[in-house]
């Protein structure tokens, strides 16, 4: 017998893309339970792991998915007709997705909800920045649902004084938010529709925002955003356009909002990284009473001086990514700042400073 028939034959690898997260977030009675059992129950051909994290009263879903053992929310993943995959957990969904990654090649999207006053900023820099999670998982987007018929009053609610966040969940929300879902648009007047749109505006002039009923949405809207990959940079020019026709609507509260900043010119990596240290880090802008400005979410493409390609920048608070992309924008540095206490002159200064010492 020839002995290349007795070689055992080597197995091939499965080999799997990266499989992309969406958060679903939004405050309490927004939606967002509604919106995965519309996408969960809906015949649309993907294959979609649902991460079920706050529950309503007397769903027949989620009681299929959620059983209650000696107190603790046991977890079981549930295999349904349309393809898709379900869970309910108790916390944010971590120990789930570790689970659920076994079972790779079942799914090609995960939908994480959060928990109504959750900040989804944290959840997402663990997708999008985690090396250990990056081979297997990238963030793909933040979907905020926001009720038509409360949401101008969840925006508007007071902290308690002894709050340390001076931003309440419902704006940080919409501040963080890649795709608006405006729900329950069946249920207001078109004046009072039209006060919080303009009030979602004044807080993030850039993302999409899409009205519903019931949350039935095309699954083609709400997927495939590449909100923080590299290979949708087009998205910041069209992004700093429509920033621009939304720059001069009237603010819901002043300390928070969008502001644009154009640079002609580019700009060198030891300058850009020294602009990203000073506004993330260590907090050096202020508005012009004094305030310090707070980042929330930060984009910026830059054409840098001392490299042959441009970089897209993306921020969450104080955690920021650069990659390389291709870009035919012929402007230097297009930049997006969505927080709080936002001064643009005071931002453009800190720009112009940071230029002048890297060159030293």
């Amino acid at each position: 017998m020839d002995s290349s028939d007795e070689d055992i034959p080597s197995l091939i690898p499965a080999e799997f893309k990266p499989v992309p997260v969406t958060i679903i977030t939004g405050y309490l009675g927004a939606g967002k339970t509604t919106l995965l059992n519309y996408i969960l129950k809906e015949q649309h051909n993907k294959k979609i792991a649902v991460i079920l994290n706050e529950f309503g009263e007397g769903s027949a879903l989620e009681k299929s998915v959620s059983i209650t053992q000696e107190g603790e929310l046991f977890e079981e993943w549930l295999e349904l007709r349309n393809g898709c995959l379900c869970c309910s957990v108790k916390d944010n969904g971590v120990k789930a997705i570790e689970n659920l990654m076994a079972k790779r090649g079942k799914f090609d999207y995960i939908l994480l909800e959060t928990t109504g006053l959750a900040d989804p900023g944290p959840i997402a820099t663990m997708f999008w920045l985690d090396q250990d999670l990056g081979s297997d998982l990238y963030l793909d987007g933040i979907i905020t649902v926001i009720d038509c018929k409360n949401g101008l009053s969840q925006l508007k609610e007071k902290l308690k004084d002894d709050s340390d966040n001076k931003i309440n969940a419902a704006i940080r929300q919409v501040a963080l938010a890649d795709f608006v879902i405006l729900n329950k648009t069946d249920l207001v007047k078109k004046e009072q529709k039209s006060e919080l749109i303009s009030a979602i505006r004044s807080i993030n002039a850039s993302s999409p925002l899409l009205e519903t009923v019931k949350c039935t949405v095309s699954l083609d809207d709400i997927l495939d955003l590449n909100a923080y990959s590299g290979n949708r940079q087009d998205r910041i020019t069209s992004i700093v356009e429509e920033v621009k026709r939304n720059e001069n609507s009237s603010h819901l509260d002043q300390d928070v909002g969008t502001v644009t900043l154009e640079l002609e010119k580019g700009v060198s990596r030891k300058c850009l990284e020294l602009f990203l240290q000073r506004l993330l880090w260590e907090k050096t802008v202020v508005d012009k009473k004094g305030n310090p400005s707070t980042i929330i979410r930060f984009k910026a493409l830059c054409r840098l001086s001392d490299e042959p390609r441009p970089v897209l920048v993306q921020a969450v608070y104080d955690m920021y990514d650069c990659q390389s992309v291709e870009s035919e924008d012929q402007v230097g540095c297009r930049f997006i700042f969505i927080g709080m206490h936002l001064d643009k002159e005071s931002l453009h200064k800190l720009l112009l400073e940071c230029i002048e010492d890297s060159d030293i």
